[in-house]
């Protein structure tokens, strides 16, 4: 009989480190997208709220805390991680299990935006894009989500097939930000 062990995306490839960024793998919990039934998107936020203490995210934000968020995740969509979702949002929202489809990282240190702006097109300058603020993106020849949940910190997630592209794509930003050699 085969023994199947379960692996992670990056499979130990990951913390990196470089300069003065880390890139490391996170564990989200449950991920599951949250899509509202027609005219039911107050009774969807109430019940959210209600259930897992958040409220439904408005175009470009995230809501909640580390454990618990709700990403916008595109048009009348979030990606509901951490907690498994209440059965009460059943009834106002078609729900879908993401949880093995994503690979989720953290770019974080004090050059962090500098790395994501080598490739990414998004403004990641602090007047724009703030704390709880979130986009669905191309990062490279990538389709991702990028959240800010610190001032030097980003949530990243692109489908699970390109885990290895990613940390492949990161890490030369990273390289390249710490070869200027800024102080």
């Amino acid at each position: 009989m085969v023994e199947l062990t379960a692996m992670t995306p990056l499979d130990g490839m990951a913390p990196v480190a470089i300069g003065k960024v880390t890139l490391s793998e996170v564990d989200l919990g449950r991920l599951t997208t949250v899509a509202p039934d027609k005219g039911r998107d107050g009774k969807l936020g109430e019940a959210l709220k209600a259930a897992h203490g958040m409220a439904w995210p408005g175009p470009n934000r995230a809501t909640g805390k580390q454990g618990a968020r709700a990403i916008w995740f595109g048009q009348r969509m979030a990606l509901l991680a951490g907690p498994e979702a209440d059965t009460t949002l059943a009834e106002h929202a078609a729900m879908t299990d993401q949880s093995d489809a994503w690979v989720a990282v953290t770019l974080e240190g004090e050059q962090a935006a500098e790395v994501l702006a080598r490739v990414t097109p998004i403004d990641l300058r602090p007047q724009v894009f703030k704390r709880g603020h979130t986009a669905r993106t191309e990062l490279q020849h990538m389709m991702a989500s990028i959240t800010k949940t610190a001032d030097d910190t980003f949530l990243i997630l692109v489908f699970r097939s390109f885990a290895d592209t990613l940390l492949h794509d990161l890490r030369a930003a990273m390289e390249g930000v710490a070869a200027r050699g800024r102080p």
